[in-house]
């Protein structure tokens, strides 16, 4: 026999309203769900080659990736100058680094590079490294900008005893 429960009473929330700086928004398509639960029916593997790398420099790579990525962020969002990536990316992946810093400056009025503290600071949160040979690895990473979830893709190639970034894909 089910007894009726008496009722509960009504949280109480204190709101604290902060003043919130007027940002320019710019314009999205859209945004697709993002399912963090892994799947069970995945597709075969291309035959793209992957090598298994020493689990050593396979953790050096990933390490690598995720500090790369947290700074590419950086420099688009303003906070960082993109000089500071120069010797560690190619020429095409510096001049779309200083590219993007440059129309996100023009977008929000300020300089790009000049360590302005950006309302919603990007953290790297997830990184996946495939081996396609000895010394070329790509990386998947997952980027948190406040509630959202961005995506990052790099490739890195070992030049001159050093990861370079080569190929760098914002999405």
């Amino acid at each position: 026999m089910n007894l009726p429960s008496a009722p509960q009473p009504e949280p109480s929330y204190d709101v604290v309203r902060l003043p919130i700086a007027r940002m320019p928004v710019a314009e999205v398509q859209g945004t697709l769900a993002l399912d963090l639960q892994p799947r069970r029916d995945l597709p075969e593997a291309p035959n793209a080659p992957v090598v298994a790398l020493a689990s050593a420099r396979r953790a050096d790579a990933a390490e690598w990736a995720g500090r790369f990525a947290q700074a590419a962020v950086e420099i688009v969002g303003g906070d960082r100058p993109a000089s500071q990536l120069l010797r560690w990316t190619s020429a095409e992946v510096y001049a779309d680094l200083a590219r993007r810093a440059q129309l996100v400056a023009r977008a929000g009025h300020h300089r790009p590079g000049v360590a302005r503290v950006q309302p919603v600071r990007p953290k790297v949160v997830g990184v996946h490294i495939a081996a396609i040979d000895r010394d070329v690895v790509e990386a998947a990473l997952r980027l948190r900008y406040g509630a959202r979830s961005r995506a990052l893709a790099a490739r890195f190639e070992w030049l001159e005893e050093r990861w370079v970034c080569t190929a760098l894909e914002f999405a």
